[in-house]
């Protein structure tokens, strides 16, 4: 771990090293449930003869967390700058976009995205999964578009005119001066942002995900022993 610690970029502080890795960390072991049998079969009943029902739901979970969290940094880059341009309607509709999301609940925006966007839109045909995927994408994209627009801001704005003054375009110096720098920044709150996307899934069950949560509420329900 050190090795790969030294191996980094030398601007970044220890601190952002440390997180960066822990981020890779956890997604590495998000990504090994996916493929790894979780040994639930020598739990106490009856988690025991249920084993692979909750070891199916905790792969739904990790799909869930994983496909929305890659789709909603990405939609947070898209809503930072919008945020940011220069043109006005670019900025109206980014700052609708995060002003709505943030200030409603995931929960309405989950069964609005399975319930009413087919009825708004017929040729649109999304299933229980994807669905989640999409609310949870555009909610956690709001989110990171705040911390990430933050990130931008602080970066110095000194260096995007040395970057000019040495000839840059503006795409180089964004993505070459600019991105790196905020990156590091905003690196703690967007992995804040996925360990609440993580627990966020769990409101997919509301549509029928079976992930985790709802694997657990329907074997509560036909054993009625809620504390195991």
């Amino acid at each position: 771990m050190m090795f790969f610690l030294s191996r980094w970029p030398a601007g970044w502080s220890r601190q952002s090293r440390c997180t960066l890795a822990i981020a890779l960390g956890v997604v590495l072991l998000l990504l090994l449930m996916c493929f790894i049998d979780i040994p639930l079969s020598r739990m106490p009943e009856p988690i025991a003869e249920n084993a692979e029902l909750f070891a199916e739901g905790s792969r739904i979970t990790v799909y869930l967390t994983l496909v929305s969290g890659v789709a909603g940094l990405v939609l947070g880059v898209l809503g930072a700058l919008g945020r940011l341009s220069s043109i006005a309607p670019v900025r109206w509709v980014a700052g609708l976009y995060i002003w709505v999301i943030r200030g409603t609940p995931l929960l309405v925006q989950v069964l609005f995205v399975f319930l009413a966007l087919p009825e708004l839109l017929p040729w649109l045909k999304l299933d229980d999964f994807t669905s989640a995927c999409v609310a949870l994408a555009f909610n956690a994209g709001a989110y990171n578009a705040e911390s990430i627009r933050a990130g931008l801001l602080a970066v110095p704005r000194g260096q995007t005119e040395a970057a000019r003054s040495l000839g840059l375009s503006n795409w180089h110096t964004f993505w070459d001066v600019i991105f790196p720098q905020a990156f590091k920044i905003v690196l703690p709150p967007l992995v804040n942002n996925f360990i609440a996307l993580l627990k966020d899934s769990s409101l997919a069950y509301a549509i029928g995900v079976v992930e985790l949560t709802n694997v657990a509420n329907r074997i509560q329900s036909s054993t009625f022993q809620p504390i195991p």
